[in-house]
């Protein structure tokens, strides 16, 4: 139940700050808002505030804000979207994505403030506050020695041989000279719990090396002053929204050339699960999750696809070369029709989900039925 509770709040403060991205700029826009809604329709609770009705639906997958005219209708209308130029409509449409970027920004900003989990190597400046030190495993090869014995992304070194080391470079040297002979590996779990594994090196051939299938780097907990947390907190956001851009690209890419995607989708079980699975790890975590969603958040919204805010982005600039708007059926049939094809998507990757978390979900059941 906790669980499902801080995904809810994790998706509600996502929601709301993107769609009063829209919300705010349309009303400076001087458009008509005819609703405000968390969820998809049908209708669970509404209140009329003005103009505007602000509603609660069942289909807790997202929210809308309803403007007068984002059809094309009322064009004639002063207080429609069809009416305003174009881009006003642009600074509409684009709102929603700045705004899940602004809140990366703010959360990554404030999670500096107090410490966020980060990479620590000499590229940190000299300003920056280490605390809780850990050599943490990034990456094991499926197949290896290290996969085999259960070790997994996330886990902490915490001794090879008996012998604690302080940075992983001296891990790294250590195991590269001694893993032929085998090496008694001891981890802690992001449970709290050890495991010792003995591990022996040996040929890998997916990755063309001999090892025991292990990349690990020294992390901890990294705090600024409070300015410069702000701007760590500003370039962060800059740096992840090109690494997911860039993973994007690189899953449509491999879609179109061999038809096989490279990377796991989650969608929102899978998210659940991830949610509850981070807030166990500490707040600081949650937080630093919860901005890297906004910022995938804003990278999917701005995707020019029917139905999304980039979908409808790309007609614009559509009208703008062709000197009128898109036939107003057309552009109606585009969005609905992306909208199905998302709604199918997201039942696939639900699907996926409950197959892949199974037991994680089963378990959480059994808990809430013994309350």
């Amino acid at each position: 139940m906790g669980t499902l509770l801080l995904f809810i709040l994790v998706l509600s403060l996502l929601v709301f700050v993107h769609e009063f991205g829209h919300f705010i700029v349309a009303k400076r826009m001087g458009m008509k808002v005819e609703e405000f809604g968390f969820g998809f329709p049908p209708r669970l609770w509404g209140v009329q505030r003005g103009e505007t009705m602000y509603s609660i639906n069942w289909i807790p997958l997202g929210g809308f804000v309803k403007i007068k005219g984002e059809s094309g209708e009322h064009a004639g209308d002063h207080d429609s979207f069809a009416s305003k130029k174009a881009w006003q409509r642009f600074l509409v449409l684009v709102a929603g994505v700045a705004m899940n970027l602004l809140l990366a920004m703010v959360l990554f900003s404030i999670g500096y403030m107090s410490g966020l989990p980060s990479v620590v190597d000499e590229t940190l400046p000299n300003s920056a506050r280490v605390s809780e030190e850990a050599i943490t495993v990034m990456q094991v090869v499926d197949g290896s020695p290290a996969a085999v014995a259960g070790i997994v992304a996330g886990d902490e070194i915490v001794s090879v041989d008996g012998q604690v080391f302080v940075s992983d470079a001296q891990a790294r040297e250590y195991m590269a000279q001694h893993s032929s002979e085998g090496i008694q590996l001891v981890v802690q779990k992001s449970d709290g719990t050890y495991s010792t594994s003995a591990l022996t090196s040996e040929y890998l051939e997916s990755v063309d090396t001999t090892g025991v299938g292990l990349a690990f780097v020294t992390t901890g907990l990294v705090s600024y002053p409070f300015f410069q947390a702000i701007g760590q907190g500003v370039w962060t956001t800059i740096q992840l929204t090109g690494e997911v851009v860039a993973a994007f690209y690189g899953l449509i890419r491999d879609l179109i050339i061999t038809q096989h995607v490279g990377v796991d989708l989650s969608g929102p079980v899978g998210i659940a699960v991830m949610t509850g699975q981070v807030a166990a790890m500490g707040f600081v975590y949650l937080l630093q999750f919860t901005a890297i969603l906004s910022i995938n958040l804003a990278i999917i919204n701005i995707f020019p696809f029917p139905a999304l805010d980039g979908g409808r982005v790309l007609f614009l600039f559509l009208e703008k070369l062709r000197g009128r708007p898109v036939n107003q059926r057309v552009e109606i049939a585009a969005h609905n029709l992306g909208f199905m094809l998302l709604m199918v998507l997201v039942v696939l990757v639900t699907y996926k989900d409950l197959v892949t978390f199974s037991d994680e979900i089963l378990g959480a059941i059994k808990n809430l039925i013994s309350i």
